[in-house]
């Protein structure tokens, strides 16, 4: 682990004023996660963790306190820097894919790319390589419709990880899926965080939480928990000594 958090969260709120009626969607926060952690964020609905999710993905920005990721301080920053920092620190990964329909595979994962300024040439080459990555190198010219949920989640983590972010943020990325492509999910983001990536996954999912080597709770605005998870649990024993390849898994021989 790095010896500096890449995230530092230091006494994090987020009000909501509606109407007469102050929310305290989150009330005090402060949480580190150093880089290349594996970290679950889970809590109930209304426990601030969806507000958590959208201020450490710079979506949202706290009412008080202060967010330094990467060595940059996000909390009071304006919208336009907010844009640049997703697109340059933040991959991420979402319940609904939020491809866009009419592109191509290849088109979706270089749309970073584009925002980023690279020349049409070299976005295409880091695509390609971003989608072979995760086993789609055979479906770069297929639209979303062409393809499974699971390749479309695919993707989806291949367009995360094109900019080389800091973090992958991961929201609900299994909740469209049926169980046996979970698995396939889960498995591509343990491979994804045994090459060193820092990944932090939200979910309602007790299952899926304990994928993650870290595992923080929450509740009411606070954490209520947070700790390291001693039964981490890995990908089926069907998929040991296995590889990806297309839609399915092959073995390594």
């Amino acid at each position: 682990m790095a010896k500096d958090p890449l995230i530092t969260l230091t006494d994090i709120g987020r009000k909501y004023v509606i109407g007469a009626e102050t929310i305290h969607a989150l009330k005090s926060v402060t949480l580190s996660i150093n880089k290349g952690e594996f970290v679950a964020l889970m809590g109930p609905s209304g426990s601030g963790k969806s507000t958590l999710m959208n201020i450490l993905g710079c979506l949202d920005t706290p009412t008080k306190g202060v967010y330094v990721l990467n060595g940059k301080h996000v909390s009071e920053m304006t919208d336009s820097e907010l844009a640049e920092v997703r697109n340059q620190e933040i991959g991420f990964v979402f319940q609904t894919f939020n491809l866009l329909p009419r592109s191509s595979s290849l088109e979706n994962v270089a749309l970073p790319l584009v925002y980023a300024g690279v020349g049409r040439s070299s976005r295409e080459d880091i695509a390609q390589k971003a989608l072979e990555s995760v086993g789609l190198g055979n479906r770069v010219h297929h639209k979303p419709n062409e393809l499974s949920g699971g390749q479309r989640q695919r993707v989806a983590v291949a367009r995360a990880l094109v900019n080389n972010p800091s973090i992958i943020l991961a929201d609900e990325p299994t909740g469209n899926l049926d169980t046996k492509t979970s698995v396939e999910i889960m498995g591509l983001l343990e491979e994804i965080h045994s090459k060193g990536n820092t990944i932090i996954l939200v979910t309602h999912e007790e299952d899926i939480a304990q994928h993650a080597h870290r595992i923080v709770r929450m509740r009411d605005g606070l954490i209520e928990n947070d700790y390291l998870n001693e039964n981490i649990k890995t990908v089926s024993p069907r998929l040991e000594g296995m590889k990806m390849k297309g839609s399915d898994f092959e073995k390594i021989e």
